[in-house]
């Protein structure tokens, strides 16, 4: 993990390119971060504009995300828009030469996300995926113990639940022309943690989903990992709201019941459950988890990673995601390829 970046006197300037629901979270704690302000954003209503404006201090409007990227007083871009609007506006950003944080999951499947990794590169441009869980000395502090205090892990097993039912109809996550589905708005995360905890992409998957015509609404997936390691999870948009993690070793496993996003921002925490059934609670402090990601952002940007440990976490990531919709799609174990 890289460590915490120290305040700039330089911070980095950033514009957002839609006034997303999304937007309405990150653009507060990239202001209060130290590292970024916001300094202009895109959109095309007029009034969204006006009140993003109003609200978050944000001193210039544009009617379109070119005119954005047009602007010279601009270092970096966030695009918080629906998966399949990141290729084209990711390269489009790169084209520019600006540094880009662009929510999850990076694209689609590999295919898009490779040409962006490689728009970014060419342009000698900084790419992050908007994962925030991350980057947060929680996150350190998990993988450390899971590395030293569990024995030999052999099994991740995770679930990020809510019920859909509090969302239009018209959201994107409903919407398979945007790149809807839970396997990439919340499976991401589970299969994004077992690759980070074990540092290495699946050999082969297997997963069933619910459908909402052709959306994935509730997927449950299996992982095989390198070392007869495995991990499972759950998905989905018809259940109660779940965030949890389980890391389990030959000696004891780590819980975390919120690993996503704390319950409680002041308490981020998790417990070592021991082979006796005792459990020790461990509480870590950090700012909130969007200014440690906008930070690890601002230092990547500074010293110019264009190939960080973090995109090609995404990367392994959205391989594993492409062969477990293929799993889904054919009722079969699908080996992972290309990641």
């Amino acid at each position: 993990m890289l460590k915490d970046s120290a305040v700039t006197s330089q911070p980095v300037r950033i514009g957002v390119t839609a006034t997303a629901r999304i937007a309405r979270t990150v653009i507060p704690r990239i202001n209060a971060c130290g590292n970024a302000t916001v300094v202009a954003i895109a959109g095309r209503s007029p009034d969204k504009l006006a009140e993003f404006s109003r609200l978050y201090g944000i001193p210039r409007t544009f009617q379109t995300a070119a005119e954005l990227f047009a602007d010279p007083n601009i270092d970096a871009v966030y695009i918080p828009q629906p998966p399949a609007l990141h290729e084209e506006w990711v390269c489009a950003a790169a084209a520019a030469g600006k540094h880009i944080l662009c929510e999850k999951p990076l694209g689609c499947n590999l295919a898009e996300a490779d040409r962006m990794i490689a728009a970014c590169r060419n342009a000698g441009v900084v790419l992050l995926d908007g994962v925030m869980w991350y980057h947060t000395e929680r996150a350190r502090r998990v993988r450390d113990l899971a590395a030293s205090e569990l024995g030999t892990l052999t099994q991740i097993t995770s679930a990020f639940t809510f019920p859909g039912s509090k969302l239009p109809a018209t959201d994107f996550r409903y919407q398979d022309s945007a790149g809807g589905g839970c396997l990439l708005d919340l499976g991401w995360y589970c299969v994004g943690a077992a690759n980070l905890i074990y540092g290495c992409q699946p050999e082969r998957v297997f997963a069933t989903a619910q459908w909402q015509g052709a959306v994935d609404v509730h997927v449950n997936g299996v992982l095989w990992y390198p070392e007869n390691r495995m991990a499972s999870f759950e998905c989905g948009f018809n259940a109660v709201k779940r965030r949890w993690l389980e890391i389990t070793g030959t000696a004891a496993a780590l819980v975390c019941d919120d690993f996503t996003r704390p319950w409680n921002d002041d308490r981020p925490r998790f417990w070592i459950h021991d082979a006796e059934g005792g459990a020790t609670q461990h509480v870590v402090s950090h700012p909130p988890q969007e200014e440690c990601m906008i930070n690890a952002f601002c230092q990547l940007v500074h010293e110019r990673q264009t190939d960080h440990v973090w995109l090609q976490l995404s990367r392994k990531t959205q391989a594993a995601c492409d062969a477990l919709l293929l799993s889904a799609r054919s009722e079969a174990v699908v080996a992972v390829h290309g990641g």
